[in-house]
């Protein structure tokens, strides 16, 4: 039995990685896949990768390409959700602000340095024409330090997945003043270089049978129970959100990476360009 290291973030996306895992389908190709869930999201799956922590990551496009072009030794295997994420911006329940205008110049919330959080701030930044030299950051860790920072005022505003923060918004924690959706595909199936190398065989399985999973995801009678009773939703939440994503089961196309790259480098988040080889299995 062959041992992987998997990480993803503990939310929806994930599920079918979950039932996968839950109905023996890897074992049975003599896979033993261990999941961890990553709170704190993609800034510290990144340094997982980095590091050699993990073998696989379920990851935020923008922020492994970010990653590699830092020198990660990692590559994107295959796209895993070909829908943008939409990003909920939130603030305190009891904030004096009310519009996305009124966060101009104010302090984001971030998970960490390199996370999703941190660089679709620059991204939202950019659609409202601020000047992105100005952004200013507090790192929180997870969603409960971004609950500490809002409401204690530490931080004004956090950006983080609109329907896995959506119960912090009904029970007035948090407000939503807008939404920002990312411009391309959001979650990939990454590898680092040395198990690419060394397991090609495995992660061929591992690839086939979560594709036969996701193919297959939208149509298990009552998924959307499911989803809400094990990501404590709201049924009709879950709904809308499963109508607004798809999962994919092909390699992210080149002229996405292209805009992945080009808006990272507009933003001075990255200093060069990759070869698209040198990202993409």
């Amino acid at each position: 039995m062959k041992t992987v290291k998997i990480i993803g973030v503990p939310e929806h996306f994930n599920l079918p990685w979950h039932l996968a895992i839950e109905e023996n389908a890897f074992k049975d190709r003599g896979i033993n896949l261990e999941w961890t869930d990553i709170p704190e999201g993609t800034g510290r799956m990144c340094q997982m990768l980095a590091d050699n922590e993990a073998d696989i990551a379920i990851i935020l496009t923008e922020g492994l390409v970010k990653s590699i072009t830092a020198g990660t030794k990692a590559k994107i295997v295959q796209e895993y959700i070909a829908t943008p994420l939409l990003w909920g911006i939130h603030v305190g329940a009891n904030s004096e602000y009310q519009t996305i205008e009124d966060l101009i110049n104010t302090k984001a919330a971030i998970s960490r340095f390199g996370s999703g959080s941190h660089l679709m701030a620059y991204v939202n930044a950019q659609n409202e024409g601020w000047d992105t030299s100005k952004l200013q950051f507090e790192v929180i860790n997870n969603l409960d330090g971004a609950v500490e920072a809002l409401t204690k005022g530490t931080a004004d505003y956090f950006m983080w997945e609109h329907f896995t923060t959506k119960p912090l918004v009904d029970n007035g924690t948090f407000r939503r003043v807008a939404d920002c959706p990312t411009p391309w595909p959001c979650f990939v199936i990454a590898a680092t270089d040395s198990f690419i190398t060394e397991n090609s065989g495995t992660l061929q399985h591992i690839l086939e049978v979560i594709n036969m999973y996701t193919e297959e995801f939208k149509t298990i009678p009552s998924i959307d129970r499911t989803l809400a009773n094990r990501y404590e939703q709201k049924l009709d939440d879950i709904q809308e959100w499963l109508s607004k994503t798809r999962w994919s089961q092909s390699q992210l196309n080149t002229k996405t990476l292209e805009k992945v790259q080009d808006t990272l480098l507009s933003l001075d988040l990255t200093d060069k360009k990759l070869d698209s080889s040198t990202i993409l299995l």
